[in-house]
């Protein structure tokens, strides 16, 4: 009996600690479910109609905005800056940052001076990036005689890559950093005793030992190019000629000023489905290389 009474009472007591546990989290459930669970369950709900986002009245077009996404021509321009910004912002970022990092982790007087400034852009609103770069375009860039990449439709998707990659490539060196420093100095030093050189030393030692970094940064990067807006949206309205309208102004587009909202919604939520695949794969293929690594 003894026994038994003291099993309950620690079962019990085990129960009470997870009910207060689950206290801590549950005010963050509370605001995800309001804010992104029940909005989007209302949207997949809409891309079965064809509902304006004003009126009251809603009809059912059933699998209309479906059949329409994909034979949708206007949809390749966004589809193409989208996936050509992706690439080249998580390419060139995550190759600055190591770069930048390899050379930081090599103290020297003023290492955290750069350091400070290489970051200080991450903290800065997107926004007033876009602002920022819009000035250097024009005024700056006049001062040299150049004309702003904004302006032209085959430079402007490059004029954008350049402010994110600004933006982003602090946050990068600054994990690399913390990776590169957790990588113990006797296989660098065991590397040079058998004579490999620089290059040698970073593909054997330096990128296996630095893997899981990996695994945080490209999804990252991926993910936010995938959600590109507010360069587009401030520094160029999407232009010149759809040059730099990104999949995320597209669908803002059909929402809000063309008042289609069960198309956009449509678009939306395929586009969700994609990005949460395309970021599992390439989650998984990174943590599957760390293993192998």
């Amino acid at each position: 009996m003894a026994d038994s009474a003291a099993r309950k009472a620690r079962r019990i007591r085990r129960i009470k600690e997870e009910i207060r546990d689950f206290t801590f989290v549950l005010p963050a459930i509370i605001i995800f479910t309001i804010i992104i669970v029940i909005p989007l369950i209302s949207g997949i709900r809409f891309t079965f109609t064809d509902w304006n986002g004003m009126s009251k009245k809603i009809n059912y077009v059933g699998f209309q905005n479906y059949i329409k996404v994909f034979s949708d021509k206007d949809l390749l321009k966004p589809i193409m800056n989208t996936a050509i910004f992706t690439t080249v912002t998580t390419v060139v970022i995550n190759v600055l940052g190591l770069a930048l990092a390899i050379m930081a982790v090599k103290e020297f007087k003023g290492v955290n001076v750069i350091k400070s400034i290489i970051f200080i852009p991450l903290v800065v609103s997107l926004v007033l990036v876009s602002y920022m770069w819009m000035y250097v375009y024009s005024d700056f860039f006049g001062i040299l005689g150049w004309s702003s990449p904004l302006i032209k439709a085959r430079t402007a998707l490059i004029g954008i890559c350049i402010m994110a990659i600004w933006k982003e490539v602090g946050l990068e060196m600054i994990i690399y950093l913390a990776a590169l420093k957790g990588v113990s100095q006797d296989y660098y030093e065991a590397a040079t005793i058998d004579g490999a050189g620089f290059w040698a030393i970073l593909k054997h030692v330096t990128l296996p030992m630095i893997a899981p970094a990996f695994t945080y940064c490209i999804p990252l990067c991926i993910a936010n190019g995938l959600r590109m807006y507010d360069y587009a949206y401030v520094a160029t309205g999407g232009g010149p000629n759809h040059a730099t309208e990104s999949m995320a102004f597209y669908i803002y587009q059909y929402l809000f000023p063309f008042n289609k909202v069960g198309y956009g919604q449509t678009v939306a939520v395929l586009y969700l489905i994609f990005s949460i695949a395309l970021s599992q794969v390439v989650t998984r293929l990174l943590r599957k290389r760390e293993i192998e690594l």
